[in-house]
């Protein structure tokens, strides 16, 4: 037999055994879920009140650079869209001493609150992806062999969203928030409030 008729003959034997799993495969996909079930690894209690809370969004343009090299060749520039949400509290359990203060009469109550605090973003993943991406044609090769690494770009992301949330009125308003809680909390007890600085 030529070698031509072996290649041939592979072929009709491929297009046969392919014609007769068609005819016979199952007429529907199924899905079987062997995962184990989630297991609670510890319990905390909380005594933050969370007053209050920021969704922050922001286009990130990374560029890098290689030196000396055409950007056609070698780099990449990337813009990526990250979506967040960070929330303001404030720590009740660290009312000092002089924190909540009542007068010998028991009539007014002296409220010192602690200071707002932010906590870690939330970066939202179904919300934040690649916008547009130009590389280098090495950096195109290597994306065909490897997956690329996007967790940098959450990364600053989430930097970028904190740092927003830093300079929003974020902290203010828990610190409003929490005093208008408290306060009619306590007046709804029969207290006069006096709220003094943190």
């Amino acid at each position: 037999m030529t070698r031509g008729a072996l290649v041939a003959a592979v072929f009709i034997l491929l297009g046969a055994a392919l014609y007769v799993f068609e005819q016979f495969k199952p007429s529907g996909d199924t899905s079987i879920d062997r995962s184990q079930p989630a297991v609670l690894k510890s319990v905390r209690d909380l005594s933050q009140y969370h007053a209050a809370a920021g969704e922050f969004q922001v286009v990130l343009d990374i560029e890098n650079d290689v030196k000396w090299v055409p950007a056609a060749l070698a780099g990449e520039r990337t813009l990526f869209v990250a979506a967040g949400s960070v929330n303001a509290y404030v720590d009740l359990g660290s009312l000092k001493d002089d924190g909540l203060v009542l007068s010998p009469d028991g009539k007014t109550v002296e409220l010192r609150l602690p200071k707002p605090q932010l906590d870690r973003p939330n970066l939202h993943h179904d919300r934040s992806y690649v916008f547009s991406q130009k590389r280098g044609l090495v950096n195109d090769l290597q994306a065909l062999v490897e997956t690329p690494d996007q967790q940098r770009f959450y990364l600053a992301g989430e930097a970028k969203i904190a740092e927003a949330a830093r300079q929003s009125e974020l902290l203010k308003r828990a610190e409003d928030n929490t005093r208008v809680m408290l306060t009619g909390m306590l007046q709804s007890l029969g207290f006069q409030v006096k709220v003094l600085p943190g």
